[in-house]
């Protein structure tokens, strides 16, 4: 899967979510509650990456591959609601990452 189709299955998934807000609470997320949803799926793989390492106890250890998965979508769908271009964000900052370290 290449970074156009992550982007685009990406926004797809979460207009679905946008319609299962809506039906539940009447609004859809703002970009602040999508943001605070990625920070604790982040987290989440900080500690699942403990567990994987033996280093946190953990009984969902076998959810780390998803919960890196969910948190690359997070950052397509963020992206996408601040109004920036998902693959020149991720191509511009490993191209900066290389030029620095040439």
């Amino acid at each position: 899967m290449n970074i156009k189709e992550i982007k685009e299955q990406s926004a797809d998934i979460r207009n679905r979510y946008h319609k299962i807000e809506k039906e539940i609470h009447g609004s859809e997320w703002s970009v602040e509650e999508d943001a605070l949803a990625f920070l604790t799926d982040a987290a989440l793989v900080g500690r699942l990456v403990m567990d994987n390492q033996g280093r946190w106890p953990s009984e969902n250890g076998d959810e780390l591959p998803s919960k890196i998965g969910e948190c690359v979508w997070w950052l397509a769908v963020l992206a996408e609601k601040t109004g920036l271009d998902f693959e020149k964000c991720v191509s511009g900052f490993l191209n900066e990452r290389l030029d620095a370290l040439n």
